[in-house]
């Protein structure tokens, strides 16, 4: 194994997941946020559907966006499957969910007088909502990193959607699939390898962000 295609490999991971958490991240706070503080009509259904979303098992998502995608799908004359950005596409729907929720928990944990307090002092909606996430800015970076660690470790969507191909669709996930069916378990560990320590770095920041979180909410 040269050290290339696993360069190729990781560089791709990356792009497809952080392209769609920023994607799922402005979806997932603008819906959460919505959610948290307007009155919506059927707000109770949107949250239930969230909940669930949270829930679904990244291979159904990933069936549901390939249905879709599929030649003979709804969306098949956008030739999506099989390509990064259908991949994208999956995996912004299993990330979204999740960003959402997180965000409207760490909306609803907020003082209750502080959307009142901001209007008496003469804000508009925007200038509430920005004011609101500045006080929650750390629930809701937690809230995108968690996305991006949901995104960039399941194989399901991406093996559904973007059908595994060398040198196109391949992520570090697929690949630990690949190389274990062939009895290539030295690559399959690197790769392995490779994704313990983004997980690592990734919850190391959560606990990080989550401790700084506990000091400013005491301050």
């Amino acid at each position: 194994m040269t050290a290339e295609p696993v360069y190729e490999v990781l560089a791709r991971s990356a792009t497809v997941s952080l392209t769609a958490t920023v994607i799922a991240s402005l979806l997932g706070i603008s819906l959460g946020t919505a959610l948290a503080l307007a009155g919506l009509p059927g707000r109770r259904l949107l949250t239930a559907v969230v909940n669930t979303g949270m829930a679904v098992p990244t291979v159904v998502v990933g069936l549901i966006v390939a249905l879709l995608l599929w030649r003979s799908g709804p969306l098949g004359d956008l030739n999506l499957i099989y390509t990064v950005r259908g991949m994208i596409i999956a995996q912004v729907a299993i990330a979204t969910p999740l960003i959402t929720g997180i965000t409207m928990a760490a909306l609803q944990l907020l003082p209750p007088e502080l959307p009142e307090q901001l209007r008496s002092l003469g804000a508009n909606r925007r200038q509430l909502v920005l004011r609101l996430w500045i006080e929650a800015r750390l629930p809701l970076l937690a809230a995108a990193m968690a996305g991006f660690g949901h995104a960039i470790s399941e194989v399901g969507s991406a093996t559904l959607v973007g059908g595994n191909i060398h040198g196109q669709t391949q992520v570090m996930t697929t690949a630990i699939v690949e190389n274990v069916s062939r009895g290539e378990f030295g690559t399959a560990i690197v790769y392995g390898v490779i994704l313990l320590v983004l997980a690592f770095v990734v919850n190391s920041l959560l606990a990080s962000i989550q401790q700084r979180g506990a000091v400013w909410a005491r301050n």
